[in-house]
């Protein structure tokens, strides 16, 4: 029961970094001072790092152990969340990096740990996950405004306090870091081989492994560029900065439920494809609805977005899992997916900030994400087809 406890804790911090600062995007811009470009820049810096230094995470894994570096990974994302309290770009920007860092790490180890830990309890365990990281997400997006507003401080101490959930999910985790040591074989994941680095190299060949992480990269592309810009997009419709950072936080609920449920519904191949449909046209009809009428059924379309990413984050952490014979082969395929397709995911907040800058608009950025989803379709559909468990 800790050890559920701990890793599900330790899930919910993993979106709280990066999704409490779009809320307060305008409030950097201008209290920093921030150029366009910059915060473009800021708001992809966590994106690059969970895909930069997935990488490490095997080499990292030899050394520690799993459950002592998920413990490190808090640690470090407390120091680095609270780091940005410091009056100054540089440390407004190592912070953001140090954040991303940890969160990378404990993204890679979350399915091995999963496929590991609870093993006979995969789905259920795999819903949880996924639900931790939209309640994260709702957490961090609805109530830094309101926390900064009851602060009266501003917006670094408001991004600071989420300092405090990494921080106990440490303290929590500590017990199970202590149990678990290095050099026990068990706890060495992934295995001596892939360690190496041939398990990695032998997924790099597999078309299957190739599908989920396209099918990874495009899904988080999409959340993570409009995570950074839905509360932009909706203020410049007219809504309020209060509302739009609410809207974002909404969003969650039915991304939640979604991802709750998901995992489920896939333990049987037959209804894996229908899911990665569903994502799809989910998503596409709140991309058309934000690009044409985003305030008046602002409602309708967090729902059908949140619906469709909760449901669709759930589906590629899941595939990492149905599509990996043991724990060693879960580890490895987190890695490439994970880490090659966070950085493909990292075009998303500077790439629709881009083409909203160029545009001074919000319909061609909308149709370029929906332009994405037909990859994300095509890749879903191929992870579907696996002879997986």
């Amino acid at each position: 029961m800790l050890l559920a406890a701990g890793l599900l804790l330790a899930a919910l911090n993993l979106r709280m970094a990066v999704a409490s600062v779009g809320p307060v995007l305008s409030d950097i811009e201008r209290g920093q001072p921030l150029s366009a470009t910059a915060t473009g820049v800021l708001t992809t810096i966590p994106v690059l790092c969970f895909g930069g230094f997935a990488f490490a995470t095997p080499a990292l894994v030899r050394r520690w152990g799993m459950h002592r570096l998920l413990g490190a990974t808090m640690l470090l994302l407390g120091i680095g969340v609270l780091a940005r309290l410091q009056p100054s770009t540089a440390a407004l920007f190592t912070g953001t990096v140090v954040a991303g860092a940890s969160i990378a790490v404990a993204n890679v180890l979350m399915p091995g740990l999963i496929k590991h830990d609870f093993a006979h309890r995969s789905a259920l365990m795999m819903g949880l996950y996924t639900t931790s990281l939209f309640i994260g997400a709702a957490a961090a997006s609805g109530l830094t405004v309101p926390l900064e507003n009851a602060l009266g401080t501003g917006w670094r101490q408001a991004l600071a306090l989420w300092a405090l959930p990494a921080l106990a999910a440490f303290l929590l985790w500590l017990p199970q870091a202590g149990r678990h040591r290095p050099p026990r074989p068990a706890d060495r994941l992934p295995a001596t081989a892939a360690v190496r680095g041939t398990l990695v190299r032998d997924l790099a060949r597999d078309r299957t492994a190739w599908a989920v992480t396209v099918f990874m990269g495009t899904q988080s592309l999409g959340y993570y560029a409009l995570l950074s810009w839905i509360p932009s997009l909706l203020q410049d419709s007219g809504m309020s900065a209060g509302q739009a950072g609410w809207m974002l936080s909404f969003s969650t609920f039915p991304g939640f439920t979604a991802s709750l449920l998901t995992p489920a519904l896939g333990r049987r191949p037959a209804g894996r494809a229908p899911a990665v449909a569903a994502t799809v046209v989910l998503c596409g009809a709140a991309y058309a609805g934000l690009a044409f009428a985003p305030v008046p059924l602002a409602y309708l379309w967090m729902v059908l977005l949140g619906l469709g990413q909760g449901a669709a984050i759930s589906l590629a952490l899941s595939f990492i899992v149905w599509c990996a014979p043991d724990a060693a082969h879960a580890s490895a395929l987190s890695t490439l997916a994970q880490g090659t397709g966070y950085l493909v995911a990292a075009l998303g907040p500077f790439g629709l900030g881009a083409i909203h800058g160029l545009t001074d608009g919000w319909t061609v950025p909308m149709a370029a994400l929906g332009a994405v989803l037909a990859a994300q379709l095509a890749a879903g559909l191929l992870a579907a087809r696996a002879r997986t468990g």
